[in-house]
């Protein structure tokens, strides 16, 4: 594959979209908060109809008993490149930063429809939120409220499984 280069001059593949099944992302215009991140108190912002439908889904699982907690929400594609380039300086190379950090301009983090979902034992993005009941009630109900796991095990994406990645979409 011959690279080209993107945002902030990180080398991606020419087909990076085409070959993971990715269309590129167009950055929210229009942002609100849903609250502060647990870890870093940072708001985290969503799209308009996406933090209504977060709330309601928040409400619902409160409920049920089930605290679900925002831990990341809107990302400029800005944002995505200093994070991969934070990455790189670290050491990691590309192809393994690609398995679970979109390419800037492909993340659905740049709609603000994404959000990264936790629970108060589960505050960091890693495989343990698949074993919360906080990530069960989401598997049972999120759908209801117009949120999708965007890569579970053996997406077509090859994505590597992010149990705490939902995404909203509208309704048609």
């Amino acid at each position: 594959t011959v690279p080209r280069r993107t945002a902030g001059g990180i080398r991606i593949p020419q087909n990076y979209g085409r070959s993971r099944h990715l269309s590129r992302q167009r950055e929210a215009r229009a942002l609100v908060s849903v609250g502060p991140a647990p870890d870093d108190g940072q708001l985290v912002r969503l799209a308009p109809p996406a933090a209504a439908a977060w709330r309601r889904m928040r409400d619902a699982a409160a409920r049920d008993g089930v605290t679900l907690l925002p831990l990341s929400g809107f990302r400029s594609i800005a944002r995505q490149t200093a994070l991969i380039r934070a990455k790189l300086a670290a050491g990691q190379s590309l192809e393994s930063i690609l398995e679970f950090v979109m390419a800037p301009g492909f993340s659905e983090h740049h709609t603000g429809r994404a959000l990264d979902i936790g629970s108060p034992e589960s505050l960091t993005l890693d495989g343990r939120f698949g074993h919360t009941a906080e990530f069960r009630w989401l598997r049972r109900h999120a759908g209801k409220f117009g949120f999708h796991l965007s890569f579970p095990r053996g997406n077509r994406h090859g994505i590597g499984y992010e149990p705490w990645h939902w995404c909203w979409r509208r309704r048609r």
